[in-house]
C-alpha cells in the first residue's frame, strides 16, 4: 500500500458500528473510485478482446491482470476497515467483530 493510502485511511476513515457504513475521507474515495473506473475500463476491454477473437492466452493474461487490481481495492479496504472499524468495535467491547472479521477474510482467500 502507498504511504498516501495509508494517510488517507488513518486520517480519514471511521465507522459507525451501529449503522453499519464506511465513512471514507474524499481522498480515499477518489481513490478508489479511480482503481475501480480503470478496473471497468479492463473489463470492457476483456470483452472486446473475446468479441475479436483473440488468442484465449492473452485474454486470461488480461483477466488476471484485472483479478490483481481488484485484490489491490480489496486490500485497501480492508485495511481500512481493520485499523478503524474492528478496532474501534473491539475497543466498544464488541468482540463478535472478530468472527466476522474472519469470514470476511475467508471469502477473501477463496479467489
Amino acid at each position: 500500500m502507498l504511504d498516501t493510502d495509508l494517510e488517507n485511511i488513518e486520517q480519514g476513515d471511521h465507522c459507525a458500528s451501529s449503522g453499519r457504513k464506511s465513512h471514507h475521507s474524499d481522498k480515499t474515495k477518489k481513490n478508489l473510485v479511480t482503481r475501480l473506473n480503470r478496473i471497468e475500463g479492463q473489463i470492457r476491454g476483456i470483452k472486446g478482446l473475446i468479441e475479436k477473437d483473440t488468442y484465449c492466452d492473452d485474454v486470461i493474461t488480461q483477466i488476471s491482470a484485472t483479478q490483481a487490481a481488484l485484490n489491490s481495492v480489496a486490500k485497501l479496504l480492508l485495511e481500512g476497515h481493520m485499523k478503524t472499524c474492528i478496532v474501534e468495535r473491539i475497543q466498544e467491547g464488541d468482540h463478535e467483530v472478530v468472527d466476522e472479521l474472519l469470514v470476511t477474510i475467508q471469502k477473501l482467500m477463496k479467489k
